[in-house]
């Protein structure tokens, strides 16, 4: 009878034990939330039909749809903006891709130029950490605790209010 050395015997099972480890983790990517496309994504079969100097406006339009943005100063400038995220812990987003591309006409509104632009091409914002005060929004603990006292007269006639309008309702 032919026997297995005990070594052997245990590699294989290791063996099979990461093999069968590797299929379980394998299939967790079944259960990852699926990717959420954002904007107006544009397929490079889509680019490829972008022609600068025949292409026109109406052209792009049935072509690729509405832009997601026209420029602000000039409305020959047409942005498609796309994103790519997933859902993370905590219900953030995690950002896969994101892409612009850019559609420069000309006067007669017909395509110029097309640049592709993607997070490589972004620059950082840095947030502002300022707090516009608006006066009358804090208040002391003194104005919190003696706040209401003497808002509500009795005394006033019913068609007056204690700042002296009329109340709502009664005109």
């Amino acid at each position: 009878m032919h026997t297995i050395p005990r070594f052997v015997a245990i590699r294989r099972r290791a063996g099979v034990a990461l093999f069968g480890l590797g299929l379980l983790l394998g299939g967790c990517s079944l259960f990852e939330p699926p990717v959420t496309v954002r904007g107006n994504r544009i397929d490079a079969d889509e680019m490829k039909q972008l022609v600068p100097g025949t292409t026109t406006q109406a052209d792009a339009t049935s072509l690729l749809g509405s832009p997601t943005a026209k420029g602000s100063f000039d409305a020959n400038s047409w942005f498609y903006i796309s994103e790519m995220t997933r859902p993370v812990i905590g219900g953030t987003q995690k950002v896969m891709q994101q892409g612009v591309v850019v559609l420069t006409f000309n006067g007669q509104g017909v395509l110029e130029h097309v640049d592709t632009l993607n997070q490589r091409d972004s620059l950082p914002v840095a947030i502002a950490g300022r707090i516009t005060p608006s006066p009358g929004t804090e208040a002391t603990f003194l104005q919190q605790l003696l706040g209401n006292v003497g808002r509500f007269n009795p005394g006033l006639p019913q068609a007056q209010s204690p700042t002296g309008g009329v109340p709502a309702g009664r005109y």
